[in-house]
């Protein structure tokens, strides 16, 4: 498979970083979608369902090339697998409903936040041990959370809490991933992802549907779902030339994204707050992500040394 063969080059890190970034530029085509649709009136419930339902027929369609082999569908850990996907789907609702009231600035600082989440959950939920370095970052993030969202100004909005919960589901969603990662083929987490989302979104959407007006807004709806799969294509694909180690920081990009559809799309320019909560939680995910990458180096070379 192409993707299993990018890992035999996992010596190319300027491909991979290219991939990281447009992998991020098309998550950030996703929300900016997403808001712009919600303010035509479509409800966030339908939109996420569009974004699962095309990720489903991609998916599916790429298992099915590859032969009909229906053991291809199988995996021996089918709740973690289901309950990735269903995070994942929760996370997604969340957060169309929450880019209808927030700046997608706002929206895009608090979903960074999820890094700093992982850690946090990381001791207690996969037995990671988290030193002091790492939750003095953890505890930074989380000021930068508050100082984004400024829970005690009048601009506050209870969308936060939204946003909050899908940047948690979202954590959730990517320890699972790390815990499943290597034990089950990313083709068939791929497709579980859009069939959760699909099958438990579909009642949701025929009852609530509203049908866009003109073709290029059919267009824009119908793209959530390749947008949603290609995304996560070029994600497994970046990883495939280069080490997470390599890759993580170029992650970030995202805000800088999202700042740049909130200022031409939505004319909505990001406050200081916003930006000095964004600078804080991106130094204490690159602190969280710096010490990590100190701590690999550390046990590979004491492994060689004890080789």
């Amino acid at each position: 498979m192409a993707i299993l063969a990018a890992k035999a080059n996992e010596d190319r890190p300027t491909a991979g970083i290219l991939l990281m970034l447009c992998a991020f530029f098309v998550f950030s085509l996703i929300d900016v979608n997403a808001k712009w649709l919600a303010f035509l009136g479509l409800p966030a419930l339908q939109l996420s369902f569009m974004r699962y339902v095309g990720h489903f027929v991609i998916s599916t369609f790429l298992i099915f090339k590859g032969g009909a082999d229906l053991s291809r569908f199988g995996t021996d850990h089918w709740f973690l697998v289901i309950s990735r996907g269903f995070l994942l789907m929760v996370s997604t609702i969340l957060n169309f409903i929450a880019v209808q009231y927030l700046p997608l600035t706002l929206t895009s600082t608090i979903l960074f936040s999820a890094p700093i989440m992982i850690c946090a959950l990381s001791w207690p939920l996969l037995g990671e041990r988290v030193g002091i370095w790492r939750w003095s970052a953890i505890m930074v993030g989380f000021c930068g959370i508050l100082v984004a969202i400024r829970p005690f100004d009048e601009s506050f909005h209870w969308a936060v809490f939204l946003s909050l919960a899908g940047a948690f589901c979202f954590a959730l969603y990517s320890l699972l991933t790390r815990k499943l990662s290597g034990v089950v083929a990313s083709d068939t987490m791929q497709f579980y992802s859009g069939f959760v989302g699909t099958f438990l979104l579909l009642p949701f959407a025929v009852y609530l549907w509203e049908s866009p007006e003109t073709a290029f807004q059919w267009g824009q709806m119908v793209f959530l779902g390749v947008f949603g799969w290609l995304g996560h294509e070029l994600l497994t694909r970046a990883h495939g030339f280069a080490p997470a180690s390599t890759l993580t920081p170029f992650g970030y990009a995202f805000i800088l994204y999202m700042t740049f559809w909130s200022m031409v799309v939505f004319d909505q320019i990001p406050d200081g707050w916003t930006i000095a909560g964004a600078i804080i939680i991106v130094l204490a995910g690159l602190i969280i992500w710096f010490r990590e990458v100190s701590l690999k180096k550390q046990k590979s070379s004491l492994g060689v040394e004890n080789a």
